[in-house]
């Protein structure tokens, strides 16, 4: 039997088998070893910019609790209090913004440390500034928000190494956010980002998107963390206007749609065996007509539903039995080639 878990050469690969994207067994793995080592984007950071603003999160099962502290500092602490597991919330108080736990009222500093609590002195030996709760790797990159749990998670630099460069011209941090639209898919989140990383699908699924590209020359360039597709827009058939389209996947669940005077962000996130959440957010230019928002928004709903739709078959497929692997296109499948190369090392130090 074909070890999956091998690396495959681009010349003769075979893509991932069926049961990666039905075993529970596999998506108990992934927590640990995938997501819970790698940078998970989770907002905007101007939502996050003043004193005291918080942000409640979720990576891998693990709660998170996001805040500014009064000298600017953004921290990503574990939103799990170290007396019960109780969930904080961020309040005011006279002393400044403090995390205070919903069960028992302990409260804690934006740093984490235990600062008070109802009754502590009845609590023999309790020491306020050996209980503090643990924190997260926070990094702010064009605007965005990213978290990193695991202290081992290769530098964010490295993740992002070379797209700064390709956005001088059009920074992410410009756009404003918009609103966030969440979508449930009866399909593992590895099918969706299968999906996501080739246009050899365009002409057949997405006939709208496929009159704003231009196919011939859609492009597929693989770094070490990331990956981009990029295309010209068609200037007659765009109401974007003159210019290229880039869609950018971060490792490995992370994806960035940038257009003229738009940024669109993925996170695709597990949700259990065979199922996943796309939270899609958006992002224009301050004035942006509204007739251009309104027609980004419906091409993005359109492409929306048949992407879940066409992973929701694919998914089934897979569920089938009458289905196992195949080969991966050499020219047209390099992102999903890339991804699921990356997918394998990071499993194969677990056990095949």
């Amino acid at each position: 039997m074909l070890d999956w878990l091998a690396p495959q050469p681009l010349a003769r690969a075979i893509g991932l088998p069926a049961t990666c994207y039905t075993d529970p067994a596999i998506a108990v793995r992934e927590q640990g070893a995938i997501l819970r080592r790698s940078w998970q984007l989770v907002g905007d950071a101007r939502a996050l910019a003043a004193p005291g603003a918080s942000l409640e999160t979720e990576i891998a099962g693990l709660p998170l609790i996001l805040v500014r502290d009064g000298t600017g500092v953004l921290r990503a602490l574990h939103n799990v209090c170290r007396h019960r597991g109780g969930p904080l919330q961020a309040c005011a108080t006279p002393g400044g913004v403090r995390l205070r736990c919903r069960y028992h009222g302990w409260t804690y500093g934006c740093d984490g440390v235990l600062k008070s609590g109802p009754e502590l002195e009845a609590i023999a030996g309790l020491d306020r500034n050996e209980i503090r709760l643990p924190e997260a790797r926070v990094v702010e990159w064009q605007g965005l928000v990213f978290v990193a749990i695991d202290p081992e998670t290769p530098d964010f630099g490295d993740l992002v190494a070379g797209i700064d460069g390709r956005l001088v011209s059009r920074p992410l941090s410009a756009l404003s956010f918009h609103r966030r639209v969440s979508y449930e898919a009866a399909c593992d989140w590895k099918a969706y980002v299968d999906n996501y990383l080739e246009g050899y699908h365009v002409p057949h699924i997405h006939p709208a998107l496929n009159r704003l590209l231009d196919y011939k020359t859609y492009t597929t360039e693989c770094e070490r963390w990331h990956s981009l597709q990029w295309s010209p827009l068609d200037t007659d058939a765009s109401f974007y206007g003159d210019g290229t389209a880039f869609y950018w996947w971060l490792w490995p669940n992370t994806m960035l749609n940038v257009l003229p005077g738009r940024l669109q962000t993925n996170r695709i996130v597990p949700t259990g065996p065979g199922r996943c959440r796309i939270d899609f957010d958006y992002y224009y230019a301050p004035g942006t007509d509204a007739a251009r928002i309104a027609a980004d928004e419906e091409l993005a709903e359109v492409t929306q539903q048949e992407d879940i739709w066409i992973c929701e078959q694919v998914q089934r497929a897979f569920a089938s039995g009458s289905y196992d692997t195949g080969r991966v296109h050499p020219t047209r499948e390099q992102g999903v080639h890339h991804f699921q190369e990356l997918y394998r090392a990071a499993l194969r130090p677990h056990g095949a």
